[in-house]
């Protein structure tokens, strides 16, 4: 939009232009005026309309100027912001990395205990079960002796 309206302004600033020159011209031809009268107001009518463009290039310079360094400005800011949110951001995905690592870490070694404590109550379950086994065994055994016994005993 503000593009569009530079150029609105310079058009009509160039249409100005020539047509004050063509205007000027025209009057200066059409006056009644002798020859060198009209060539003295030709020269000073150039000399101003060189005035004029000179002072319309020396103004584009420095809003050129001004746009330049506006720019270079905005752009250096802008570079400057990405960088550090990138910055920012690359620190922040270091800390959940060491986060994660702790976490897989912790549970690494809930998982060991774990399995330690399986193994260690899996040791006593067989005991346990070779205890009562042996003391099954051992009260088979005494009740076949004392079927024995009483067998014999009535025989």
């Amino acid at each position: 939009m503000s593009n569009d309206n530079n150029m609105n302004t310079k058009d009509f600033l160039i249409g100005a232009l020539v047509g004050g020159l063509v205007g000027a011209a025209s009057a200066l031809l059409l006056a009644p005026k002798t020859g060198k009268e009209l060539r003295e107001e030709l020269n000073n009518q150039a000399l101003t309309a060189k005035e004029k463009t000179s002072g319309l290039t020396q103004t584009a310079l420095e809003k050129g100027s001004q746009y330049a360094s506006l720019a270079k400005e905005k752009s250096s800011t802008i570079a400057k912001t990405v960088s550090e949110q990138s910055s920012h951001l690359v620190g922040r995905v270091k800390e959940l990395t060491e986060s994660v690592r702790k976490d897989v870490e912790e549970l690494s070694q809930s998982a060991d205990d774990l399995t330690a404590d399986f193994e260690e109550a899996g040791i006593e379950i067989a005991n346990t079960v070779k205890k009562e086994v042996a003391e099954l065994h051992e009260a088979v055994l005494e009740e076949q002796a004392s079927d024995e016994e009483t067998a014999s005993s009535k025989a």
